[in-house]
Parts: C-alpha cells; structure tokens; sequence
C-alpha cells in the first residue's frame, strides 16, 4: 500500500504532507470543510493531480490527519493498493420521488456490490436527511449482518445547514458513497468507545416516531430536557451536542448513544440523529476531556489487538459532539491514538455527524454518535 497526503486552507494552496509519489489509479479521500468544497473549481483541481484517481468527497466538521485536526481546510489521503482491489457504488436520497426511505436506500446500494471476495465497506453517507440507524438496517439486511461496514455521516462544522459529498464530481447535497474492498491479502480490523457517562433519573419513551421524541414519561420531552439544561437551554439546539442521550431499546443487546440534532418548540419535540422506539429507556449523559481522550486510546488498542498484520492506513470517525467538548484540546484524543497505533500508519478521517461501525465483537454495523470509531486497514 502507497498512500500520499495533501491538505489546502483558505490562505494557502496545495501541500503535500509528505513524501510526493506517483499512484496507479488510488482511491482519492477528500475531507474538508463544506464551503470549501463548494468552489466550483475543487475537483478539477484534484484531478489534475491525480489523473487517473477515484475521487471521494465528503465535507466534515473538523477532518483529520496524524498530525492535526483542521477546521478550515480540505485534506486529500490517496491510496495506491498494490495486491487489492476497491469497487465504487453512489445513491443520492433525492432519486425517489417519494419520501426518503434510508433503509431501502442502504439495502440497495450494498446489493450493487459482487458479495464473492468482498471484504469491507466503507460508507461515507450525507448527514441532513438520512435516518442513519435505518440506513444501517438496510445495510446489514444486504450482507446478512456478516460483512465488516464502517464510515460516516458527512458533517457541517456545527451549522447543521447542509452536508455534501461526490464521487468522480463536485460535491452535492443527498450522495451516498460505498466502496467494497477486495483482496485474499487484505485485513481490516475497527473498534468504538465513547467515554460519556449516564446521570439523572432514567425516563421511558412514550410517543416517538422514526427519530423524532414526543415524550418521555408522558410529559413533553423538550420540556424536560430544557429542565435538565437549565441556563445552557437559551444555546438549544447547539448545547443538546453536549449531552446526548444514552437510549436503551428492548430490541438491541445494547445501549446507543443519540445526538440530538435539532428541535421544534411548536410540538416540544427533539430530532435525534437515529430512531428512538418507543418504550426505550433514555437517560441524559455527560462527560469531560479526560474521558474522551481515554475512551479513543481505547477504541485504538481494540481494534489493534486482534490484528494478526500492522495497519497501514487509519481511518478515524469521530463526533462532532466530541470535538465541542475537547475545544482547544481536540488534539489529544489523536494523539492517544497515535501513540498506540504507531507513527508509520497513515491516518486520515472526520468529525462527523454519525458514526457507522458494529459495536466491538459483534459483525451489524451501527448509527453511534459521540464516540471514537477506529478502522486499521493492512495488505
């Protein structure tokens, strides 16, 4: 595996990162800022840096490298695979003409792929309009939940105006991006850990839909939540990033972590960035810088320790929820993983508005906000 990093902001053009190679036809990852992206003139100039690449776009709240996480930039990661081969697949949300069903969505994009050889997939999902629990649904029902899938809801800083992602085009709002993975060779490995701690009475969910809340205890949910936020109420729906809910379904084996995304005063009801069902258990959570940067050199030395190959490439999701709370010590938490995955890996990646991964042990992938999700890729 070759790989080549390059990075632009607003004052300054293309640099490379490091070493400058020729790669035959790489898979092109392009992170970056949302407005950045939307010049016009960003995937020419990529192509022409990399003729014959496979470009991918997708826009972050904060994209990542070993080094740094920027905010105003775009970072490129090309990867030159030398004994595997990667597939490409695209949907965009907005090809029915009916409303938006993300589990149809998700179900039919993997079945695009030839399942014989396949490996991993990677998903890289626009974050706006996608019920990303119900995308994963239809995922796993594709692979017959036997096939490792991790990735990312695209972000926007913390606008929540739109996301935009592409595949071989200038960015566009509604794209979804797949890419399988083929190789005898190939070993990809991934864990999650969030680091955020439940307080406060646990309530139930008495009228829900999808990913909207109604109603916890009968009483308005908006209304409770106010009284839990207090003061921090006035920053909604902006302060909800800084304490999600840890809900407890009948269906799963296991608790998630939901994001509130926004919400809507005239129904006092909260958009969560997954579905919530109704007589789920749900409780406030919390946490502090030190747990979070714990909880990632975590999730690296999970998805480190089963591997029988040192990883070559790193690609890491995490939150934008996380990434409010670290502020200026947002760093730390990369660096944690750094030190244990070594400083030879390649490392690329996004603050994101939702994470894609099965929870460690098991082979569904998830919707997870507020963690750390780790994916070590190796020939």
């Amino acid at each position: 595996m070759k790989t080549v990093q390059l990075q632009k902001n607003i004052d300054t053009n293309w640099q490379y990162l490091g070493d400058k190679l020729a790669l035959k036809k790489p898979l092109v990852l392009v992170f970056g800022n949302r407005l950045l992206l939307e010049d016009k003139d960003i995937y020419n100039e990529i192509r022409d840096i990399f003729k014959d690449g496979h470009i991918i776009f997708g826009s972050t709240s904060g994209d990542i490298t070993s080094k740094t996480v920027d905010d105003q930039s775009v970072t490129v990661t090309a990867i030159e695979f030398e004994r595997s081969n990667y597939v490409i697949k695209t949907t965009n949300v907005f090809n029915s003409e009916t409303e938006i069903d993300s589990f149809k969505i998700g179900e039919k994009l993997i079945n695009q792929f030839t399942k014989e050889g396949l490996k991993y997939l990677f998903i890289l999902s626009e974050g706006s309009f996608i019920n990303g629990s119900q995308l994963t649904k239809g995922m796993n029902t594709a692979t017959q939940d036997n096939l490792l899938i991790t990735g990312a809801l695209c972000g926007d800083a913390a606008r929540f105006e739109k996301t935009i992602a592409s595949y071989n085009e200038n960015p566009k709002s509604g794209e979804i991006i797949a890419v399988g993975l083929y190789g005898e060779s190939l070993e990809v490995s991934s864990a999650i850990k969030g680091g955020w701690t439940p307080f406060g009475p646990e309530r139930i969910v008495t009228k829900s839909k999808g990913n909207i809340l109604y109603e916890l205890d009968k009483k308005p949910a908006l209304d409770l939540y106010k009284k839990y936020l207090g003061d921090k109420s006035k920053e909604l729906p902006a302060a909800a990033l800084l304490y999600p809910l840890k809900v407890k379904s009948t269906n799963d084996k296991q608790s998630i972590v939901r994001t509130i995304l926004n919400i809507n005063e005239s129904d006092n009801s909260m958009i969560l960035a997954g579905d919530i069902l109704e007589n789920s258990k749900v409780q406030l959570m919390m946490t502090n810088v030190d747990n979070i940067v714990n909880a990632a050199e975590l999730a690296a030395i999970n998805a480190s320790e089963s591997r029988k190959n040192k990883p070559e490439l790193a690609i890491l999701v995490s939150c934008i929820g996380r990434k409010l709370v670290l502020d200026q010590r947002v760093e730390e938490e990369l660096e944690e993983v750094v030190a244990t995955i070594g400083n030879k890996v390649t490392v690329c990646g996004l603050y994101s508005y939702g994470e894609i991964a099965p929870f460690n042990g098991e082979n569904d992938c998830q919707l997870h906000n507020q963690t750390m999700t780790i994916t070590l890729i190796s020939e």
